[in-house]
């Protein structure tokens, strides 16, 4: 059920992809199938839906963990709750429910640490991409003149007269001006 769970919300987040729309729909069939012939909490199934709920909303939404975290608790115990058989070997094992807890627990912790890893990464597009970026003078630059940055020439003032080819910094950037120092 969250192998069919998972691959459907990776099929509509990414649409087009086909392959885990395709996996998440025959094995969500398949747990469909299994909890006819078995005598199924929906308590257990509820907490399971809720528990993928809060994962993706770890992504979504900030709250350092804690959706992560009751997203871990509503799986573990869901599993736990799923199938309510009085005979052992009619519910789930612990041998099958700490893999499957550990490895979409996993998945979501490393999504969110990317996620974050992305969010502190300095910016290389726009304005604020060009502040602090290098670059080589094209022309004396006699307070104004061109520089080279990014695969484009820009117009460019400094502050004192810096001769061609010389490496210089962004400081500022002021419509499709930059003020620029040597570096």
């Amino acid at each position: 059920m969250m192998v069919g769970l998972l691959g459907l919300y990776f099929e509509l987040s990414n649409p087009g992809a086909i392959f885990p729309g395709v996996i998440g729909g025959i094995c969500l069939i398949l747990a469909f199938y299994a909890f006819q012939t078995l005598p199924v909490n929906y308590a257990g199934i509820l907490l399971i839906i809720l528990s993928l709920i809060l994962f993706i909303l770890e992504i979504k939404v900030t709250s350092f963990g804690m959706l992560t975290v009751g997203g871990i608790i509503t799986l573990t115990l869901g599993s736990l709750m799923l199938f309510d058989s009085s005979v052992p070997f009619a519910r789930v094992s612990l041998d099958v429910i700490i893999p499957v807890v550990v490895i979409t627990s996993s998945c979501c912790a490393l999504i969110v640490l990317l996620a974050i890893k992305a969010h502190r990464r300095k910016p290389t597009t726009g304005r604020e991409g060009l502040l602090q970026a290098q670059g080589i003078t094209k022309s004396t630059l006699d307070l104004e003149g061109k520089v080279f940055i990014h695969g484009e020439y820009w117009d460019a003032v400094s502050s004192e007269p810096i001769p061609e080819g010389t490496r210089v910094e962004v400081l500022e950037v002021q419509d499709t001006i930059l003020k620029v120092k040597k570096a």
